[in-house]
Order: structure tokens, then sequence, then C-alpha cells
């Protein structure tokens, strides 16, 4: 993997954590918590009363259970919480079998309906997922609740990975991807390949003609634009319309993704990488209101 003048592989994205210094947990009735452990990366995120409390977001390791470990041991770093004071935990992403602690799992559809719907608002109707290795286009009511959805989940060109494997290619870090593809005075036509790997392929042949860095990744991100609108339209798009997962924070696609729909996308001060694992947390609160209801 080819590294920057610092040492970082490029394709790296910028591991993290956050706590609310509004919420105290000890002060909660219900601590909940949601765990997505996805194909690139994982989420663990803890709620107090519906509150957001605190999260970690990390590279998925090659194994499930310590991923999830992992991640919610971030999270829960410096609170003095521990994972005995959790009331319950909802596992979701292509993991969410082997989350050890939780209580329940639950689908990325599902949760990523109920998390998008808690970070842009009960107005959102469509939600795209944009991950490490698939897309997810979703219908959802006022509450999160999913209406219909359609996933494409065959080639890594149109999610995270592939724009991982782009910036490895042309030695840009992936945290400037999307700026840097913005930097074109004229937008040239996208890559023409479907599949990451002859994308990959075209796009070497464009550096040796002689395509600069900025107008090679211009192509790339409008062709990841053109797959998901391709895509969209298959499920249609109802107003209100939002963005989740990685991709979101790359205003290369979600510029191009915006214009070629001619719709305006909704936004949101959180980490939109959460989505999946927020969602997971709501559910495991619900989970346990319900349980306490029953007995």
């Amino acid at each position: 993997m080819a590294q920057d003048e610092k040492g970082a592989e490029y394709w790296r994205w910028t591991e993290s954590r956050w706590t609310s210094p509004d919420v105290n947990w000890q002060d909660g009735e219900v601590v909940s918590a949601g765990v997505d452990v996805g194909s690139v990366s994982t989420q663990a995120v803890v709620m107090v009363d519906g509150k957001l409390y605190c999260f970690a977001s990390m590279r998925t390791g090659s194994d499930s259970p310590e991923s999830a470990n992992n991640a919610m041991k971030w999270a829960l770093d410096g609170t003095g919480l521990t994972l005995d004071g959790l009331h319950a935990t909802v596992g979701t992403g292509y993991g969410r079998v082997n989350v050890p602690f939780a209580t329940k799992a639950i689908t990325e559809i599902a949760c990523h309906a109920r998390g998008g719907n808690f970070m842009y608002g009960p107005t959102v109707r469509t939600i795209l997922d944009m991950g490490g290795q698939d897309c997810k286009a979703i219908h959802c009511d006022e509450r999160g609740k999913v209406k219909a959805f359609l996933m494409n989940d065959k080639c890594a060109a149109g999610t995270g990975r592939g724009m991982e494997v782009f910036a490895d290619l042309l030695g840009v870090h992936i945290n400037d991807v999307g700026e840097l593809s913005l930097k074109v005075e004229e937008e040239p036509p996208p890559v023409s390949s479907t599949c990451v790997v002859f994308a990959k392929s075209e796009a070497s042949g464009l550096l040796r003609e002689g395509w600069p860095k900025e107008k090679v990744l211009a192509a790339y991100c409008s062709a990841m634009a053109h797959r998901v609108v391709t895509l969209l339209e298959r499920i249609g798009v109802e107003p209100e319309f939002a963005i989740t997962g990685g991709i979101a924070k790359n205003p290369g696609v979600t510029t191009r993704l915006s214009k070629e729909l001619g719709v305006e996308l909704k936004t949101t001060d959180m980490d939109t990488q959460i989505a999946g694992a927020v969602g997971a947390a709501l559910f495991a609160r619900a989970l346990y209101i319900k349980k306490l209801r029953k007995s």
C-alpha cells in the first residue's frame, strides 16, 4: 500500500470517537447501545434515554466479535460506563450475529432507516446508505420504518471500498478525494467501467495519458454518482432525501449525485457513518422498554 510523507496509508480514513458533554449516563433510565459491524468499518453507539451519548468509529478487523468489542471499548473509554451498565444492545451490519454482548440482531436496512430518521428528522423519506461494500436505497415513513428498499452489492465500484482503491492508486488521502475531484475547470466524462478492477485499470491508462489526479478523481466520482442514480431511479426518490455511510462525507460524490438527481440533500451535524449504529441503539431502547412493560 502507498503511504504519504507521514507514513500514513492513503486509503485509511480517520477513525473517531466522541462523548456528549451534555448527557450524563448516570442520570438515565435506559442506557441502550448499537453496534454496526460492517465489511469496512465498525461503529458503536451508546444512547441515554434516546439521546446520543457517545460513539466510536473504527476500521473493521478480520474478526467480527473482536471488532465489536474494540469499538464498544473505545466508545466507553473515559466515561466510567461499562458493558454491565447497558440495559440492551442491538447488533447490525454484516457481522450483526457476531456481536457477543448483543441482546438482538437487526438488519442494517431497518437500522439505517431508523438512524437516518433520528439524524435527519422525521420528514426524510428516502435514505441512501453508501457503505463499504454495497449501496442501499431505502424508503421510510415518519417514524423511520422501512416501506421499501433496493440494494446493490454486486461490485465495489460504487462503494467506499472502491474509493479506497482509487485513493491508494492516485496517492491521494481518502479524506481529500472529494474536494480534489471538484477542482476541475470542466467536468470530464465518467470512467466507463462498472467494475472496480477495470475502473482502476482505466484510471491508470488516463494517468499515463497525462490526466491530472483531480481530473481522474472527478471521472471516478462522477461514475460513482451515476451508478447510484441508476439504483435510485429504480425505487424512486421521495423528498426529503438524505445519505448515510462514509461516502456521504465525500462532496465529490454527493455534489454530483444531487446535481444529477435534481434534488437537494438534507444535512446533519452528526457523523453519517454512525447512522446504522444509532438505529440499532434506538431499537435496543424500544426492546428494553417493551420488555419492562411485559414484566
